[in-house]
């Protein structure tokens, strides 16, 4: 074999070491860029369900709060209606009228209430309350994961000899995972009263 055949294969091994390493460079790099995204992907998510969480709540606690307190007045009427319609049995024409009277208008608010919605909605409204909020956290569950997920593949990556090499060279860091703080772990309150 000459020289310059020996000359030739070292080259071209040289020059296929060069390419070999420059494409796992390029694969790596986009690698670590690619994950570094799916995390930001996926901490996006996290904030829109967030987001989410917090303008729904407060909607959903005033709605109940207001239904729940109209069918109160009604149903507060109606029982001083009738206690004054019983309590004025033993006395004058006027004042069983006037108790009547009463009785009818708080009867008629009622009504419409009812007409209005088919069936006093209160209860059917916590219900509803129940399921929005449910539906939220599962969705923000299902969001968290999918973010701690995205995070364990960077680590993991970020963590390997080479994946260190590329993430450096990307400038991608390790990220934290979401993990619950302490006093999220208590179950939060729900006051419903009227009172403000």
């Amino acid at each position: 074999m000459s020289v310059t055949k020996v000359l030739l294969i070292i080259l071209l091994v040289v020059v296929g070491v060069v390419v070999l390493g420059g494409a796992c460079t390029y694969s790596g790099y986009n690698q670590a860029v690619t994950l570094d995204e799916n995390v930001k992907s996926s901490w996006a998510q996290v904030e829109n369900q967030l987001q989410r969480r917090y303008e729904l709540i407060p909607n959903l606690v005033e709605t109940v709060k207001g239904v729940a307190g109209q069918e109160e007045k009604i149903f507060l009427g109606v029982a001083e209606a009738r206690k004054a319609y019983f309590q004025a049995q033993n006395s004058p024409i006027a004042e069983r009228a006037k108790a009547a009277g009463l009785m009818e208008s708080a009867l008629s608010r009622l009504l419409v209430l009812r007409e209005a919605y088919p069936e006093l909605r209160s209860n059917e409204s916590f219900l509803k309350l129940q399921d929005q909020l449910e539906g939220t956290e599962n969705r923000l569950s299902v969001e968290r994961k999918r973010y701690n997920d995205a995070v364990q593949a960077l680590n993991t990556f970020t963590r390997r000899l080479t994946g260190r090499l590329y993430s450096s060279l990307a400038g991608v860091e390790r990220a934290e995972y979401f993990e619950i703080e302490e006093a999220a772990r208590t179950a939060p309150q729900v006051d419903f009263s009227t009172d403000s």
